[in-house]
């Protein structure tokens, strides 16, 4: 996973460069037993970056939704804490197994999958977008029935129940798809290669080197969020509000936050994502809103609550769905297309191949890598039996258990989604090997569409197509995930039972660890999902209005509100088109509909800071690109991480009733003087 917006776009471009022969850098290495790599200490190293991870996943995702590429730091955490505890055992003569690359896969494999949970289930979108907070700002659906708060024992049920059905739905297809049909999947193929070269002895130094310079700032990132806390004693205040460009530049949300985390964020994300934001800032708040509010009174009544979606809100909340599903549409037309097509020549190929076969006895060439991967991938089993067996009975337990939790949810509902879900599981594997594109949200928006129609508005429709989102996304999700980790294995000779054994107990781990991180956020900030406060979650608010319109139809939009969707939609879809017809070399100009979407509702001030990681990266690249590209990754996960894991110390200061002493606050000229004057008085 590369890159993740609102979990339908998660490319980065990623170029895999296969070196002459890998595996015979490793030829006098045993491999261990598939039991042997899947150790207690690679557990406990997985539970806690899990931990870490997912509260830095959950502050993305309650914040902006862009959740960037962590894979690269859960390697090389993996690698640097496992390479310590073993070095520490050598040195006193209790180690029993060396640290082997098939261990660092494993603990990748947990971390990912453990993190991963905090995005797919849903807590920044569908899941949060069910609560009476969000259900506030769309008054139009706010009954009990399109209404449930959250609750940590139904989101554990929940999760447990349906995130392991996507692992058990692709299993059966792994050496169709890896040994088979050779798919590529970027983002894993390029984990392997980083998880191989941190084994090798220039490797292993250049690793040392990353996790120092992570370390660095980690820290630096970790106490520059301690101390920014001592400002924020009231709502707008500190540094998060400075206004940077002015006070009407920052009413138009235009200020640059000092968020150490967004700016880490963006010297990961392509530059041209970071560009799309502020393009989608600039048209949106500075130009968009302030016309159409204008026609207020004459578009929409001038007396309408700022949260109804008959006014601005409804402009802003809408545009931004528009554009989201015509971007996502083109994106399933053009990955499912791909998707055909490739299974066209791959069944061309075998025809060929059958036909040469009986015209010779000739094995085809296939190079020594090649060889010893397919023989160690195809050494440990997964019987299908066990996998068929694995899917049924998950099924059932799910389709009795789900319409507990949401009574909107009927079981015959589950049952058509459960029919399908292989279908696209594979589809949306499949399309990610082939683009490293997971359009998992994308279906999951199909199944808000869906089954909140087929529910209908009197039977709690609203609820019943989140909860179907969050049954479906989690099918997609987690089968694209796997595969990509069969192809990471499959390139460290990790056998693919550790595999799968590492990303259910990762999964297991996220069911668990993601709903009690989410809890102590919303047990500790009590403003979670309000616009303008630190944590506004806007998916959820997005989620829910799709979710309003697949039921009630364009009847809630406000006037010509209409008119301006189709244009956006039919928009994305013409921006996207015209990235594919220019060729490779001009797309990387071409903005992303997905990202110029997101501060359409939130704003740009986010934007601006990923546009300064961008510009850092830029120009470290400039005057050294050897060090940029070796420690820019680790650099901007050090900035993230820091960041991250500082909101458990200040949740549980805020759990304690402890606040910040002190307010910094801007204010004009003539408020500063209305405020002296009161106060003198």
């Amino acid at each position: 996973m590369t890159l993740g917006i609102d979990g339908d776009l998660e490319h980065g471009g990623t170029e895999v460069v296969e070196a002459a022969s890998v595996e015979k850098t490793f030829e006098g290495q045993d491999v261990p037993p598939w039991q042997g790599q899947v150790t207690v200490r690679a557990m406990v190293v997985s539970l806690v970056l899990s931990v870490l991870f997912t509260f830095i996943v959950m502050k993305l995702n309650l914040t902006t939704g862009i959740i960037p590429s962590l894979n690269i730091s859960a390697g090389l955490l993996g690698f640097f804490f496992v390479k310590t505890w073993t070095k520490l055992l050598a040195k006193s003569g209790l180690l029993m197994q060396p640290f082997t690359r098939q261990e660092n896969t494993v603990i990748q494999t947990c971390v990912v999958a453990a993190s991963g949970i905090a995005f797919s289930g849903g807590f920044g979108s569908y899941m949060f977008g069910m609560s009476s907070d969000i259900a506030k700002q769309s008054p139009e659906a706010s009954s009990a029935k399109d209404v449930k708060d959250p609750g940590l024992g139904w989101m554990i049920g929940f999760l447990f129940v349906v995130s392991f059905l996507g692992l058990f739905s692709v299993v059966p297809l792994r050496k169709i798809m890896i040994v088979d049909f050779k798919l590529t999947y970027p983002s894993g193929t390029a984990t392997a290669h980083l998880i191989n070269s941190f084994h090798t002895t220039e490797g292993a130094k250049l690793a040392k080197k990353q996790v120092r310079a992570l370390g660095k700032f980690f820290s630096f990132s970790f106490f520059w969020g301690f101390f920014q806390w001592f400002f924020t004693a009231g709502d707008g205040c500190g540094f998060a509000s400075f206004p940077t460009f002015g006070l009407k530049a920052y009413q138009s949300q235009f200020f640059f936050d000092f968020s150490a985390t967004y700016v880490g964020v963006g010297m990961i994300c392509p530059y041209i994502i970071n560009i799309s934001l502020l393009v989608g800032g600039v048209l949106s708040w500075a130009v968009m809103w302030p016309l159409i509010a204008n026609k207020k009174g004459d578009w929409f009544p001038a007396d309408l609550k700022s949260s109804s979606l008959h006014g601005l809100q409804g402009y802003k909340v809408s545009i931004a769905i528009a554009m989201i599903l015509g971007d996502g549409l083109y994106n399933f037309v053009k990955v499912l297309g791909r998707t055909l097509f490739g299974l066209y020549k791959e069944f061309c190929k075998k025809k060929r191949d059958t036909i040469s076969d009986l015209d010779s006895d000739i094995p085809p060439s296939v190079t020594y890598d090649e060889k010893r991967r397919t023989e160690m991938f195809q050494r440990d089993r997964i019987p299908s039996w066990f996998s068929i067996t694995g899917y049924v009975t998950i099924a059932v337990i799910s389709i009795v258990t789900v319409p507990q939790i949401f009574h909107q949810l009927k079981w015959y509902y589950i049952v058509v989604i459960y029919i399908i879900a292989p279908a696209l599981a594979f589809c949306n594997a499949y399309g990610c090997g082939l683009t490293d594109w997971s359009l998992a949200s994308t279906y999951g928006k199909l199944a808000i569409f869906t089954i909140g129609a087929w529910a209908g508005a009197s039977q709690g429709g609203v609820l019943a197509g989140l909860a179907a989102c969050g049954v479906m996304m989690n099918i997609v999700s987690t089968a694209a995930d796997l595969m990509q980790d069969f192809k990471t294995g499959y390139m460290t000779l990790a056998s693919p039972r550790s595999m799968f054994v590492s990303q259910v107990l990762g999964t297991s781990m996220g069911c668990v660890i993601s709903p009690c991180v989410f809890w102590l956020f919303y047990k500790a900030f009590g403003n979670l999902g309000v616009p303008g406060s630190a944590y506004p979650a806007p998916y959820a608010l997005v989620y829910r209005n799709m979710s309003i319109l697949g039921v009630d139809g364009f009847s809630a939009l406000p006037r010509y509100c209409l008119t301006l969707c189709c244009v956006f939609f039919f928009g994305a879809i013409g921006i996207n088109l015209i990235g594919d017809v220019v060729g490779e070399k001009c797309a990387k100009f071409i903005p992303v509909p997905m990202a110029m979407a997101i501060p359409f509702y939130i704003g740009s001030y986010f934007a601006i800071d990923m546009c300064v990681g961008s510009l850092i990266l830029f120009i470290w690249q400039t005057v050294d690109k050897a060090n940029a590209d070796a420690f820019g990754p680790a650099v901007a996960s050090g900035l993230i991480c820091g960041d991250g894991i500082w909101t458990l110390p200040s949740s549980f200061l805020a759990l304690a009733g402890v606040k910040p002493p002190i307010c910094m606050k801007f204010l004009s000229r003539r408020e500063n003087a209305e405020v002296d004057a009161f106060l003198g008085s």
